[in-house]
């Protein structure tokens, strides 16, 4: 089976009390373990489903905005649409799911994201696709934090539990891998309304199978909801993303870019103070004491921006530059996609054995590489050339997920599994944003002349801080990770006692 090894390692007994320390408080007895691989295989599906739909979309692209005459910064807000509106709820939804049920929650997610790719076939203008792209990233916000919880609290075994996250990671770096080959044969057979149509028998499939298997679980002392906490995520992460994204096409000093950015500073200033005095937080900033943890989520906002930055780059390069077919484009990426099938489950069994410190490395140093590699793409590269590329950055992507999802979640409390997984989540939502609206902008806003000519050019600082980001990753993966699996000073935290204040409210 794909996922990290179960052979015990010197530190494991120690390891395992750790965590039930930091357990601390329980969903109530443990959970039934008869269906426990298959309640796994449930909520991959929709892990697959989800990922697949993050890289699908960019092949479409071009075959979208022929079809519906989008604008640039339009292709950009058709990605960042559902990415945007996804990183503001998934915090929400975490935390919904821990007080009104995890299935519940999980069930409400995959009708939403359903219709929501049902809508977004039907769409006859950029407008209509971007609203609908927001309904699904409502349903996709209750999919894969809600499933991670329930995959803490179904596995409560350490070992048992980083096998299945090692597994969890390997399916999240398939399906993202898998997104390009599989979108390029619907776009040319079938047209880009398929890239959103394919969905509905996948998630019919997944509401059968977790109304069948999947048992309810709430956390015992669920949080409260935090309303104020959830708009000021939601104006932080719209406001700066609209700055980024229309920042060229409006003027970088113009009062309308500049009042974004202005705004999404103070929002984020009141957002750190409100939640730092609130006794149960939306943001529990209380959860980056722990080095691993902050760690993790600054590598999943690196990571992901790379990876959102580099296939919507390289999905306008393919087929507006060098005239390949959706196709062509995605079989192109099939070197991608086979190192992230061998690399993903193999860093499920470095972080198993070893920690995740290893395949981080080894992330960011892919990622590193195959953005140098890009800085030299010109309009006649050689595609053995490419191919190296692709081949660095699906080593490196494959040895993402697992390390980050392991190094957030290990060591929290399974009451807060959801708003930890949550969070991690959020990060790679912000970053794969960020990723689209930056990378995008830079490279887009420095054609001269056809776009077919000056785009390779105008890439360049593109690939370059994609690059800066894989550099990053490997910083932080050496100092924040270590050899073991888990921090043994993560923190478990408790929010204080309510004040007297907090309580009347």
């Amino acid at each position: 089976m794909a996922g990290a090894t179960s052979q015990a390692t010197p530190g494991d007994a120690e390891d395992a009390d750790d965590a039930e320390d930091a357990v601390g408080e329980r969903d109530g007895p443990p959970p039934h373990h008869r269906h426990k691989w298959l309640i796994l295989g449930i909520c991959c599906i929709s892990l697959f489903m989800v990922g697949l739909d993050t890289t699908i979309v960019n092949l479409a692209l071009p075959a979208i905005q022929d079809d519906l005459d989008a604008s640039p910064s339009g292709l950009q807000w058709t990605v960042d649409s559902y990415t945007v509106v996804l990183a503001s709820l998934l915090m929400l939804s975490g935390s919904m799911a821990d007080r009104f049920g995890r299935r519940r929650t999980f069930q409400t997610g995959l009708l939403l994201f359903s219709l929501g790719s049902l809508l977004c076939g039907l769409a006859t203008g950029t407008g209509s696709l971007i609203a609908f792209r927001m309904v699904q990233a409502m349903g996709g916000a209750m999919l894969n934090p809600v499933a991670v919880s329930i995959i803490a609290n179904t596995f409560t075994d350490l070992r048992e539990r980083a096998r299945a996250i090692g597994l969890w990671g390997a399916v999240a770096g398939v399906s993202i891998a898998l997104g390009p080959v599989v979108g390029g044969a619907l776009v040319d057979s079938t047209g880009w309304q398929a890239v959103f149509w394919v969905n509905l028998p996948v998630a019919a499939l997944a509401l059968v199978l977790t109304a069948l298997f999947v048992p309810e679980s709430k956390a015992p002392r669920p949080h409260r909801l935090d309303p104020v906490g959830q708009l000021l995520v939601i104006v932080l992460f719209a406001t700066l993303t609209f700055g980024i994204i229309e920042g060229p096409v409006r003027g970088w000093g113009s009062a309308q870019i500049v009042g974004c950015f202005t705004v999404a500073a103070i929002a984020a200033a009141t957002l750190i103070g409100y939640e730092l005095r609130r006794a149960e937080p939306l943001l529990d900033v209380r959860f980056f004491r722990s080095p691993s943890f902050s760690g993790a989520i600054a590598s999943a906002v690196c990571g992901f921006a790379a990876l959102a930055g580099f296939l919507f780059l390289n999905a306008l390069y393919l087929q507006d530059v060098r005239d390949f077919s959706p196709l062509h484009t995605g079989l192109l990426t099939l070197p991608m996609a086979a190192m992230t099938l061998v690399s993903s489950p193999l860093a499920g069994r470095i972080v198993g054995a070893r920690g995740p410190r290893i395949p981080m490395v080894i992330a960011g140093a892919g990622t590193a590489g195959c953005g140098l590699l890009l800085t030299r793409v010109g309009a006649d590269t050689p595609i053995w050339y490419l191919v190296i590329a692709y081949v660095a950055f699906g080593i490196g992507f494959g040895m993402l997920d697992a390390p980050l999802t392991y190094s957030a979640v290990s060591g929290m409390p399974r009451s807060q599994a959801g708003v930890a997984a949550a969070i991690t989540s959020t990060g790679r939502q912000v970053g794969a944003a960020l990723g689209v609206a930056v990378l995008g902008s830079v490279s887009t806003a420095r054609v001269h002349g056809p776009f077919a000519t000056g785009f390779p050019e105008a890439s360049h600082l593109g690939w370059a801080i994609m690059a800066a980001c894989g550099l990053a990753i490997v910083t932080l993966a050496l100092l924040t990770t270590g050899p073991r699996t888990r921090d043994p000073a993560a923190p478990t935290p408790k929010p204080p006692a309510a004040r007297p204040t907090e309580r009347a409210r």
